[in-house]
């Protein structure tokens, strides 16, 4: 049995593992991920934290014959690359964030020795956003549908 953390400790380990959130985050805010559609007609650069920076539609997707048609093609090109690129945010995001998810969790702080702060299985710390089940939500549409 290993000894109880004293309280020095614990918030130490705390401070820690804010500071290395503060730095995921900053992270996620400094990196680009791009999204591209059409074979690189469309590319979408989005942020880490998924806010758009960046759009081009290269030249080739435009026809001069059929602009009622190119209109619709590069809409539906714009939205398919900007949905890859918030895709790609979102892999960033879990790979930058996940060890502090499973802390939350009861994984344990990263950095902590014998394997971190292991919370208790009980705390819910789905209020705050993280940790915990995800809320259910239903659809109204499905009233008469029993819930799962």
């Amino acid at each position: 049995m290993e000894p109880q953390m004293d309280m020095q400790q614990l918030f130490a380990a705390a401070q820690q593992m804010q500071e290395q959130l503060m730095n995921a985050q900053q992270a996620l805010a400094d990196a680009e991920v791009t999204g591209t559609a059409g074979g690189g007609l469309v590319k979408a650069t989005v942020n880490g934290q998924g806010e758009l920076l960046d759009l081009s539609i290269q030249p080739a997707a435009v026809d001069t014959e059929d602009a009622e048609e190119t209109a619709r093609t590069i809409a539906d090109l714009v939205l398919a690359a900007v949905r890859d690129a918030y895709r790609a945010a979102e892999d960033l995001q879990q790979q930058q964030m996940g060890p502090f998810a499973a802390a939350m969790q009861g994984g344990g702080m990263p950095g902590m020795p014998g394997g971190g702060l292991d919370l208790p299985g009980g705390l819910d710390l789905s209020g705050l956003g993280i940790g915990g089940p995800a809320p259910h939500h239903q659809d109204p549409d499905d009233e008469d549908k029993p819930e799962t």
